[in-house]
């Protein structure tokens, strides 16, 4: 009997000691993409995920979970209560850590997530066509004030909606009239429908010599525009731009986030990465954890002025 027991235990703590110094990852990883796929953060969220399958020989896929502009975010609450151990990581935008906890989500709070890094910036711009009797945002103020001018734009949650709307009001005008469209591309201008759109400048490239870019809401000006300010540097209030990043579950060990990092920063900085940044407009780049925890504080402060501005 003794014997047995002996040999049980000893079983026992093999056991306990494999599965306690099981380095990860040891089981598949899912990169929760709260977008259908085929956009920016889908495809570059997917060049990690293969990257990481290839440096630790584990299966890793993205995961689309639709709903991630102005919530419930069913996405990112998946990975809100998924296990703190890495196998779940969230590629989401800034509406998630910046908006989403004052929507009075369950589950959903500043302490929910930590950052490991943002690594796309939208390339968003405000444009218009080109013959329109305004070439900046200045001269739209001017014009707006006497004429009517109709925006274009994706959905009022999104971040690029609300500066283009609070830049309207720290210039001094206002919209006559807004309304979301599914696309906002060259014939959303060409047919008249809106004089202004906040749109992706990749979705204007094929009449890029046909239209005004008037501002783009980035960080740093696009390549593609360089002429254009951004709505940082005509309005300095307003220096706020539509990011993804990744993130996982508050608690997750530091040895796992750095292994997921690790790659995703190799990935992003990679040439393929470069590639779709040059050909989109977009900009593409890793933002380390502890600078994307301070743009994140610094986003939910400009989120405020931007309330003020707008009412809310």
């Amino acid at each position: 009997m003794k014997k047995w027991m002996s040999m049980f235990l000893v079983g026992f703590l093999l056991c306990f000691t494999g599965a306690a110094s099981a380095e990860y990852p040891d089981k598949p990883v899912s990169f929760v993409v709260p977008w259908p796929p085929g956009d920016l953060e889908d495809v570059l969220t997917r060049m990690i995920a293969d990257d990481f399958q290839a440096a630790y020989g584990v299966a890793a896929a993205v995961v689309n979970k639709p709903g991630g502009g102005g919530g419930p975010f069913p996405g990112a609450m998946e990975v809100a209560n998924a296990p703190a151990d890495g196998s779940m990581v969230g590629s989401f935008v800034i509406g998630v850590p910046v908006v989403g906890p004052k929507l009075g989500i369950d589950g959903l709070t500043a302490e929910t997530f930590e950052p490991l890094g943002i690594f796309l910036t939208y390339p968003f711009v405000i444009a218009t066509s080109g013959d329109a009797p305004y070439s900046s945002m200045q001269e739209l103020a001017a014009h707006a004030k006497n004429n009517k001018v109709a925006l274009g734009h994706f959905g009022d949650p999104l971040t690029p909606t609300q500066v283009t709307k609070a830049g309207a009001k720290a210039l001094g005008f206002e919209w006559a009239s807004d309304a979301a469209f599914d696309m906002l591309d060259c014939n959303t201008l060409a047919s008249g429908d809106v004089d202004v759109i906040n749109t992706t400048i990749q979705l204007i490239l094929p009449c890029l010599d046909k239209v005004k870019i008037l501002a783009s809401v980035t960080a740093s000006r696009i390549s593609k525009a360089p002429d254009a300010p951004t709505m940082g540097e005509i309005v300095p209030e307003l220096d706020i731009f539509l990011w993804n990043g990744l993130f996982v579950t508050k608690g997750t060990p530091q040895d796992v986030r750095d292994k997921i990092t690790a790659v995703a920063k190799k990935s992003m900085l990679s040439e393929k990465a470069q590639q779709v940044a040059k050909d989109t407009g977009a900009q593409v780049y890793w933002m380390d954890a502890s600078e994307s925890a301070g743009q994140i504080e610094k986003d939910i402060a400009t989120m405020g002025t931007i309330g003020s501005l707008l009412g809310g």
